[in-house]
């Protein structure tokens, strides 16, 4: 059976290929020619370069495929409106389900993002019943994920499109080439003294969602949607976590949501007047002071969703950075 990943350079892309070839699936990836593939060294794979908002370099990469497992996203920090998302995120996703309409493709993963459903509380964590509420927040890329996502279940709901939607937590993990989402732990290694903001996250381990995204292949109901979710922690939690693995003893500074927002908003007004991205810009603030928590529970029963401790996740995305990334991480 023949499989196309599109964001095979991404953490979680390469991941999904890394499970795929494991499985003994016939992978092709789509990627564009200046691609950084390093996340994917030593791995055998079809590899056809094109651009996400080209459709006819797109049908001709889905043309013979069995499977479309679609995990490209524009997910860069800056600009934050939605219309630096849209493109990829939400035109690249139709480019793509019309693809896999023509060429009959038997199933359809959509790789969406926790963010496109409301997030709870450590006692009431979101679940797929919670109605996206990010409007507020004026996270360009929250909002194009629940667009996309829309968008693929008015497919399924009026086409029959045989999709699947997969929504990731914050995941850790080997493999990060960029890196993306582990800069978490590039922040918090090394430091005299920690700043921790005053949220939290649902983190799962990398390699957990890329296995439940595959098993979403042949698991899980058409239409449906699946939060890949793991553990609930606050950001002190977390950077406690990495301190056990690290074995570092840095102080610690809280950093109350006022400031932070303060803080974010200045970097704001820096962006518009510079035109050019601010270390933390309001957005970026509100996300940080949210209590970003997520159960994963409708995943563990229908995708076999593994619950990994985050701690063996951070574990392996520092020995993944100190051997592919010197220098990145002290």
């Amino acid at each position: 059976m023949k499989v196309i990943v599109t964001g095979a350079n991404g953490l979680l892309g390469a991941n999904i290929v890394r499970e795929l070839v494991n499985r003994d699936y016939d992978v092709r990836i789509f990627a564009r020619e200046t691609s950084d593939l390093s996340g994917l060294k030593g791995v055998e794979f079809e590899r056809i370069n094109g651009d996400i908002l080209d459709p006819e370099a797109i049908d001709r990469a889905v043309k013979g495929c069995d499977y479309v497992i679609h995990s490209a996203a524009n997910t860069s920090q800056w600009p934050t409106t939605y219309d630096h998302y849209e493109p990829v995120n939400v035109t690249g996703t139709k480019h793509m389900i019309e693809a896999v309409k023509k060429h009959a493709v038997k199933r359809f993963v959509f790789v969406s993002s926790a963010n496109a459903f409301g997030n709870g509380t450590r006692e009431k964590p979101g679940t797929e019943l919670f109605e996206f509420n990010g409007f507020h927040i004026g996270s360009g890329y929250m909002i194009s994920k629940f667009v996309a996502q829309q968008v693929v279940l008015e497919e399924v709901e009026k086409n029959r499109l045989p999709a699947v939607v997969v929504n990731p937590t914050f995941m850790i993990g080997p493999y990060d080439s960029k890196p993306s989402s582990g800069q978490i732990i590039v922040m918090g290694m090394g430091k005299k003294v920690q700043v921790s903001p005053p949220g939290g996250k649902n983190f799962v381990h990398v390699r957990d969602a890329a296995v439940a995204t595959c098993n979403a292949l042949i698991m899980g109901r058409i239409g449906e949607c699946y939060l890949l979710a793991n553990e609930n922690l606050s950001y002190r939690e977390f950077f406690a976590l990495l301190n056990k693995v690290t074995g570092e003893t840095p102080s610690y500074l809280g950093l109350p949501g006022a400031v932070l927002k303060t803080i974010g908003a200045f970097g704001t007004l820096f962006e518009k007047l510079f035109r050019k991205p601010a270390p933390l810009s309001l957005v970026n603030a509100r996300l940080l002071c949210l209590d970003n928590y997520y159960s994963g529970k409708k995943a563990v029963e229908a995708l076999q969703l593994p619950q990994t401790p985050i701690e063996e996740a951070i574990r392996e995305a520092i020995a993944w950075f100190r051997e592919h990334k010197p220098g990145l991480i002290s």
